[in-house]
């Protein structure tokens, strides 16, 4: 009699957990996870893009417009997510989120007689009539603020030395993109202006892009180059990004919060403060690195626009970005030649071409690649090109090994671990070493399982039976039938002697596709 008179209650709240609380279950299940793949962290962190398990399903999916009868569906948040997700389905890219300012601002007992309250609070509001933010005081901001004019002074000094350099970059491709000019400032809490800042999670870059997302807007990441720290291209990414997040928001403190933790936590915030839309209203329900985000991105804001006024001076050492030029490359060549030719120190020309990860700048015909130096040295260059190429040539030359034909990305290849199998006997057999093996697939130990995948970029490919039956099938010694998963470079690795230039010029093809089914000369035509 017991359990028959219990379990009708369980079954009763049951379903009035369901109805009361289903509706808010399933928005959580179709929304994007803010922290499934963190994408930035504090100071050197990162604009990112999430890589989530089971994401392409997610990106197609629209949230649900039928709410059950009695439940509140604000409009604005569900255009927001239906908006949202549009783009996902149409662009294919995954939500941009990070985990930046995560530090709670705790009380700083400050005993500075200069400061002023007042005064604080006038050129907030001076500042806010100049910018579309909605820029107000709080005890939180001023608390920001202070701490950094009593704890940060030398870097902040660094800061405006190099913003000589960046700024002006920016507020180009701001301009010319629509968006605020004071959206430079976040360059400053992403990455402290360092190109080649690297989050924990892998972001890279000024503006902290993960490797997904940085395809996403055409950087590309290959052995010897990665656009993410060009600051140039990622800036246009950057600028491409928040646009796309203001026209689903319609304002821009949302668009910075929608930047560092995604879309979808704004939209829940929204709902969750009852409609409200101004970031300072909806703060208390936004995730707790995002209520810290935007007021560090306004402290920098306030301290660089009244920098004099404080006593901040600049120093720098680099030079500014309007004496700098490019010149493209037609020729593999090394930083390090170019420091030897035109005197250049080569500390300069690494500051100035952050991309090239390898001080190596490759030659790739379809693929253009630009040097960027100062003006002063640029024509020396340019009119003794001829003597750079064959610096290059003779050092390649004389190298113990040469240099590597560029492995881009989509070189790669997965090894099913077999029984037997141990890192080094794997390493070996595609010509890479164990740490690089670990490096690509995050391992901590050399203990495999059979079955496990590896990702491996290799440096050669081993003959095989697929080799041999791709010769049998044309019945010439002379001839190769490209298979699935084949690239020219892994074939030319298939044959000593050959090389990926011998297989485009053989075959006339002037890019790097291939199909399968085609059938390489292996050879010069006659």
């Amino acid at each position: 009699m017991t359990c028959r008179a219990v379990a009708p209650r369980k079954i009763l709240r049951l379903a009035i957990y369901i109805l009361c609380f289903g509706p808010f279950v399933m928005l959580g299940q179709n929304e994007i996870n803010p922290l499934a793949e963190s994408q930035r962290s504090s100071n050197t962190t990162t604009l990112t893009s999430p890589q989530k398990q089971d994401e392409p399903n997610q990106a197609s999916e629209k949230p649900q417009d039928s709410i059950a009868p009695g439940l509140k569906n604000n409009p604005e948040a569900a255009h927001i997510e239906r908006a949202w997700y549009a783009l996902l389905s149409d662009t294919h890219r995954f939500d941009e989120q990070q985990q930046a300012i995560n530090t709670q601002w705790d009380s700083i007992p400050l005993q500075d007689s200069l400061w002023s309250s007042e005064t604080f609070k006038a050129r907030l509001e001076a500042l806010d009539q100049k910018t579309p933010f909605h820029i107000t005081y709080n005890s939180s901001l001023e608390q920001i603020v202070r701490s950094y004019l009593k704890n940060r002074r030398p870097q902040l000094e660094r800061l405006m030395g190099l913003s000589h350099y960046y700024f002006p970059m920016f507020e180009e491709v701001f301009a010319q993109y629509g968006l605020p000019l004071e959206m430079k400032y976040l360059a400053i809490v992403e990455s402290a202006l360092v190109p080649t800042a690297t989050s924990r999670v892998g972001a890279r870059g000024l503006w902290q892009f993960m490797f997904q997302t940085g395809k996403m807007f055409d950087l590309k990441v290959n052995s010897y180059v990665d656009e993410r720290c060009n600051p140039l291209k990622s800036t246009v990414a950057a600028a491409e990004y928040l646009s796309q997040l203001y026209d689903i928001l319609d304002d821009w403190d949302l668009a910075l919060a929608a930047y560092n933790s995604g879309p979808g936590n704004v939209s829940k915030a929204i709902r969750r403060s009852g409609g409200l839309k101004n970031y300072w209203n909806i703060r208390s329900f936004l995730p707790r690195e995002t209520a810290g985000y935007l007021p560090a991105f306004y402290a920098t804001m306030y301290i660089f626009e009244y920098a004099k006024e404080y006593g901040l001076s600049q120093t720098n050492t680099q030079p500014h970005y309007v004496t700098t030029d490019t010149v493209q490359i037609k020729q593999t060549i090394a930083l390090s030649h170019v420091a030897q030719l035109a005197q250049t120190p080569q500390e300069t020309l690494e500051f100035l071409n952050p991309e090239y990860t390898l001080g190596l700048i490759p030659y790739i015909e379809d693929r253009p690649y630009f040097l960027r130096m100062p003006v002063n040295d640029l024509g020396l260059l340019v009119e003794n090109q001829d003597s750079l190429y064959g610096l290059a040539r003779t050092d390649f030359a004389q190298r113990e090994q040469p240099l590597q034909e560029l492995v881009d990305q989509n070189n790669r290849i997965r090894y099913r671990v077999k029984s037997g199998d141990y890192l080094g006997k794997i390493a070996n057999k595609y010509g890479v070493s164990v740490a690089q093996i670990k490096r690509w697939n995050g391992l901590k130990s050399t203990e495999l399982r059979i079955g496990q995948r590896l990702t491996i970029i290799p440096k050669r490919i081993p003959v095989n039976q697929t080799t041999t039956s791709s010769l049998t099938k044309n019945n010439s010694k002379d001839v190769y039938v490209v298979q699935r998963g084949d690239s020219l470079w892994g074939i030319a690795q298939k044959f000593p002697g050959i090389t990926l230039e011998d297989l485009k010029k053989w075959n006339n093809i002037s890019g790097s596709e291939i199909k399968p089914g085609m059938a390489l000369s292996l050879k010069p035509r006659s």
